[in-house]
């Protein structure tokens, strides 16, 4: 660098010190002349002070530096320098809150490390209890002869004056083993009545419930009736059958309100949406419906699946609509604009059963396949897939209140926890493929199987109470004997079921039935 350089470069820096200066004095200046302005005016003006400072420095530096890094960080040095120097009411502020955050965490440190004492003193207490507590069972597990012969060991030593004295050998004698021979000669001499350390199962006791009986046979379908959903008002309930219709009934009276058209096939599934006046229907001719109740008529189409639609939900808080297909995918849609939110695909056979929830994993799907999945409804992401069931899953039902559902198949009926999807327990004898599923608030689950028998179940025990069979209408075959649908009413009180026969049954509760009468009989 020459020496003409090395002078121009001395003037710029005197320039810009002279300027900083200039504008600190300014800065500083106005701020002792309007100290009793309002604070937040001031703050206000200091900020844009600090800028206009900023702004003149900018303007203050020579042109002619050619390195934008170099011009940079001088420019960086500058404001920081005059940072430290002239501290703003908010730089105040976040130190003292720094400080007193430190403090806290210290004291929360300390804190940590006396309950990581009072911890560690409590754990050898448990343990010296525990250690206790084994050796006491495992000398209660000895059978009675051994436990004779271990007493006379024990008191072998005699004392000077003739009486036996306890003592404790420093080795053990060759006839006393040690713990893990003793437990092992226990198991070996009690192996056949299983007396020995049996493991504590939780035995739930059935709650009582009243048996149900048959109230009406609604008949009017010219097919099967292969759906059923109620009314948010609990005062109509709407069906869908082989014959291609979908017909509403007076829950009451039992007499046909309307019927509408518009399937060219089986209706599979119905449901009614609790927060819009909408029914939404899908068949086996690939359709998904929506039908405006006000008008009765067929306002949506949702187009996508490429097979025959064989299941339907609906989510309980969100707008979003969720069909099984035979082409085994499930898809969400969002039910205001039609639009496909997520395919779930994962399934080897048809998506029979569908579960929406608010709580996680919102979207739980029974196939054909035999196995149950679980999705993320946010990512349509399968979260988990449940492979216990060795037939094909036909019917679903969520508890009302806990975090579980049922499933059921041709081999048996589970109940599993969420939302790991782990196995509660199987409900064993109703032998039949089962096609509903249906619970109500008073814990009653009922399955409804392909050859007419329901059976009733209390859902905290998994105790059968009840078991019937419906019976078919003149003229129909003992072959048509099957229930392809169920559900119960808003209160609970009303069973109705939709049957092979072509008709619709719906049972209550023997008013006239008491624990005397209908005892709960627990093997």
């Amino acid at each position: 660098m020459s020496k003409v350089e090395h002078k121009r470069e001395d003037k710029a820096n005197q320039k810009i010190k002279e300027a900083l200066q200039k504008a600190s004095h300014m800065f500083m200046g106005d701020i002792g002349k309007r100290v009793e302005e309002d604070e937040l005016i001031l703050k206000k003006k200091i900020e844009l002070k600090t800028k206009n400072m900023f702004n003149t420095i900018d303007n203050e530096i020579p042109d002619y530096f050619i390195d934008e890094r170099k011009r940079r960080k001088l420019l960086e040095d500058l404001k920081i320098k005059y940072r430290k120097r002239v501290r703003l009411p908010e730089d105040i502020q976040e130190e003292e809150e720094q400080k007193e955050k430190e403090k806290q965490d210290k004291l929360k440190d300390q804190k940590v490390e006396e309950d990581d004492d009072d911890r560690k003193a409590t754990s050898e207490v448990l343990a010296k209890i525990e250690e206790e507590k084994k050796d006491t069972a495992l000398k209660k597990m000895i059978p009675a002869k051994f436990r004779k012969k271990v007493q006379a060991i024990e008191y072998k030593q005699e004392s000077t004056d003739g009486k036996l004295v306890p003592y404790k050998p420093k080795e053990m004698a060759l006839d006393l083993p040690s713990n893990a021979s003793a437990l092992n000669l226990a198991n070996a001499l009690n192996s056949n009545r299983n007396a020995i350390v049996l493991r504590k199962q939780r035995v739930v006791q059935p709650e009582w419930h009243a048996p149900w009986k048959l109230m009406r046979v609604i008949s009017g379908h010219q097919g099967w009736v292969r759906a059923i959903a109620v009314d948010v008002t609990n005062k109509w309930f709407v069906t869908g059958s082989r014959d291609r219709t979908i017909k509403f009934w007076d829950l009451v009276e039992g007499n046909l309100l309307l019927t509408l058209t518009g399937h060219i096939s089986t209706v599979r599934g119905l449901c009614v949406s609790e927060t819009h006046p909408y029914l939404f229907s899908c068949g086996e001719d690939k359709q998904v419906m929506c039908w405006d109740l006000e008008q009765n008529k067929v306002v949506r189409k949702y187009h996508g699946h490429l097979s025959g639609v064989y299941s339907i939900a609906l989510h309980p808080s969100l707008d979003l609509l969720m069909t099984g297909s035979r082409d085994s995918t499930c898809r969400v849609w969002d039910m205001r604009t039609k639009a496909e939110v997520h395919c779930l695909s994962g399934h080897g056979d048809i998506v029979s059963s569908i579960i929406g929830q608010d709580y996680e994993p919102q979207v739980i799907t029974g196939s054909h396949d035999k196995t149950i999945k679980l999705w993320d409804i946010g990512t349509g992401r399968k979260i988990k897939t449940l492979t216990h069931h060795k037939k094909s899953i036909r019917a679903m039902a969520c508890h009302h209140e806990e975090n579980t559902f049922a499933s059921g198949a041709g081999d048996k009926l589970r109940q599993w926890a969420l939302p790991e999807g782990e196995q509660m327990r199987k409900l064993e004898g109703h032998n039949s493929i089962i096609n509903s599923l249906s619970l109500n608030k008073d814990n009653v689950l009922v399955s409804g199987g392909d050859n007419g028998t329901m059976y009733f179940w209390d859902w905290k025990s998994g105790y059968n109470f009840q078991s019937l069979t419906s019976q078919v209408q003149p003229g129909s075959l003992s072959s048509e004997a099957g229930i392809f649908a169920s559900t119960f009413d808003r209160s609970g009180l009303r069973l109705l079921t939709g049957e092979c026969d072509k008709t619709i049954k719906i049972w209550k509760q023997d008013d006239e039935a008491t624990p005397e009468t209908h005892p709960v009989s627990v093997v």
